[in-house]
């Protein structure tokens, strides 16, 4: 499913002293299928934007269209099935007896018999990870990511064409990070869904994404591919964010060796390109 923002503005509590313009006159497209990251500092509008995807939101002017519904109009709760939003700490979110029966609360509400239920449960916990003895356990006898596992399973078993992440891995330590974002970049590549990952971590949406929007003061900054945005790192920087720290390190490598590239922006990355260049001399030593 595609996502078309035409000239969108958002004002909190309009018509009141404490009016606010989130989001001022934005317009982009978001094809089906595609990996995008958003970017931008606390208040820069990132969570008010991807709030119009599903409806929870809707424009003070302007439009956002889902596959060409206008979710200012009707039929949200048809398009909410088809756009999955999770928040920061979904885990809190968790209230059922067992891990199963949560992620089988939407589930419920559709007309499908306790087998095609189950089945649907264990295709979904395949694909986070999240180990079918888990199932019967309280939530919160999980841990952190484990959680956040049932909680975004919770939301994937109703099979969404647009899954949006607002900081997916939030307080979860490296390892427990690493297997959520292993488990979301699989989804991706397997279901062919659209995926939408806003982070604070510059090194995050340089490794996953395709695509990165930058926002800022309520508007679209920058948007366009990983290479394209991080290689303006005085742009970013005067809008209070940065590039990931290896690009900073391979920009005053480039200073001693000029013939290594430096347009690098993930750790794999740099250590491929090191040892290019590490060939390359010793091949012409």
């Amino acid at each position: 499913m595609s996502i078309v923002v035409k000239n969108l503005s958002h004002i909190y509590m309009q018509g009141t002293p404490f009016e606010k313009e989130a989001l001022k006159d934005i317009s982009l497209e978001i094809g089906d299928g595609e990996f995008v990251g958003i970017i931008g500092h606390t208040g820069s509008g990132k969570s008010t934007l991807i709030q119009h995807f599903n409806g929870l939101l809707k424009p003070t002017s302007g439009q956002v269209l889902i596959d060409g519904i206008d979710t200012a109009g009707k039929g949200l709760k048809e398009l909410r099935r088809h756009v999955g939003i999770v928040f920061q700490y979904p885990e809190h979110q968790l209230f059922e007896e067992t891990v199963y029966k949560d992620i089988a609360f939407g589930l419920r509400m559709q007309d499908l018999s306790e087998e095609d239920m189950k089945k649907e449960i264990y295709n979904v916990t395949e694909a986070v990870g999240l180990s079918r003895d888990l199932l019967d356990k309280s939530p919160f006898e999980l841990s952190g990511g484990q959680k956040r596992r049932a909680a975004i399973a919770g939301v994937l078993v109703m099979k969404p064409s647009i899954l949006i992440l607002d900081e997916p891995t939030a307080g979860l330590d490296p390892k427990g990070r690493d297997e959520v974002f292993g488990f979301i970049t699989h989804i991706h590549k397997t279901m062919g869904i659209t995926v939408i990952l806003v982070s604070h971590s510059m090194e995050d949406i340089a490794k996953l994404v395709d695509r990165v929007i930058v926002m800022n003061k309520g508007r679209v900054e920058m948007d366009g591919r990983i290479d394209e945005v991080f290689s303006n790192i005085e742009k970013l920087e005067k809008i209070g964010l940065s590039a990931p720290q290896v690009a900073y390190l391979m920009k005053k490598l480039k200073a001693v060796f000029p013939d290594i590239d430096s347009n690098v922006y993930t750790v794999s990355a740099a250590r491929d390109e090191l040892l290019r260049h590490l060939k390359k001399r010793g091949a012409s030593a």
